[in-house]
């Protein structure tokens, strides 16, 4: 494994990492695409599995990415990464001289460098800037959101993302704030407005701010955006027998997934009275997961954060 990067120890466990590998079946080698590669833990996995494997890493974090290409260097060749949104999958492969994947991974998750870094803002664990951006170097950050969102927006977001039933409080707050001159620029002056305006932080109960800043994160990376139209273009991309695994940690992650598994594996959601199915249901996939699979209480045990974490697989007929 690659030295530490950035005074980062071993990171944790990939999630899910025996269920993925059994379900993307890599020992039968060609290529594989991980298309939020984080760092790496994956598609080590996938390129110890077999000789005869190759593997192409896409992630948005340059950090995370620089992270895997140190871990993965001994594979030579057989690893190759891209910085990019896994929604440019197509292009991916066009640059990589690529074509016929044998398996397509997508890990939702954030990882452990993004949480484990104050500087990224992704945690109240640390006081540090607002920002929790995959990629530090465009966009806007959750400070910015703040800054500029009509007060109804923030509540959205937060209620849809997060699921937060005090999301009109919170967004209250966070505008009266912005109206005394007073933005919230900080991860510990969120957590703390959130605190007080959701509630006290119960013992063994999740802090009250952690819906608040899933939502926020999800908003400020666009991370829902184009993920049901992103699944139908990797199963296209798949060849015969291909597998398709996506790992998810929200659930209207995985409600998206879900539908998008069903569709394409034949199943209708058009009302029953229309004579013409619209939904555009097609039967290109077997599902091989009936059920998301959850990790373990071993897993959990050992790494908290893959609690909420569902994998849903298919392969392409």
């Amino acid at each position: 494994m690659a030295a530490p990067l950035g005074g980062m120890g071993a990171p944790h466990r990939p999630v899910l990492l025996e269920e993925t590998v059994k379900f993307l079946a890599p020992e039968r080698g060609g290529l594989f695409i991980d298309c939020t590669v984080g760092l790496g833990g994956h598609s080590e996995a996938i390129l110890k599995s077999s000789g005869e494997t190759r593997v192409v890493g896409m992630d948005l974090d340059p950090a995370a990415l620089e992270y895997a290409r140190q871990r993965l260097a001994s594979f030579g060749e057989r690893f190759r990464a891209f910085q990019t949104n896994f929604r440019a999958i197509r292009e991916v492969l066009q640059q990589a001289s690529e074509r016929d994947p044998q398996g397509i991974l997508l890990d939702l998750g954030v990882s452990s460098l993004q949480f484990d870094s104050p500087e990224r803002g992704f945690s109240f664990r640390f006081d540090a800037p607002l920002d929790m951006r995959m990629n530090p170097a465009t966009g806007d950050t959750a400070a910015d959101l703040l800054q500029q969102l009509p007060e109804s927006e923030i509540a959205k977001i937060i209620f849809e993302y997060g699921e937060e039933r005090h999301s009109r409080r919170i967004a209250r707050r966070i505008v009266e704030r912005r109206e005394q001159g007073k933005p919230i620029t900080t991860t510990t002056e969120l957590a703390d407005l959130v605190r007080l305006a959701a509630g006290g932080h119960k013992r063994n109960q999740i802090h009250p701010a952690t819906r608040t800043f899933q939502a926020l994160r999800i908003a400020v990376n666009h991370e829902l955006e184009g993920l049901g139209e992103f699944v139908e273009s990797a199963v296209d991309l798949l060849i015969p027998d291909g597998r398709f695994v996506g790992i998810s940690f929200h659930s209207l992650e995985d409600r998206i997934l879900k539908r998008e598994l069903r569709r394409l594996s034949g199943h209708c959601e058009c009302p029953p009275r229309l004579p013409v199915c619209e939904c555009g249901a097609r039967e290109v996939v077997e599902v091989l997961t009936r059920r998301p699979v959850a990790p373990g209480e071993r897993e959990v045990e050992e790494n908290p954060r893959a609690r909420s974490a569902k994998l849903r697989a298919c392969r392409k007929l």
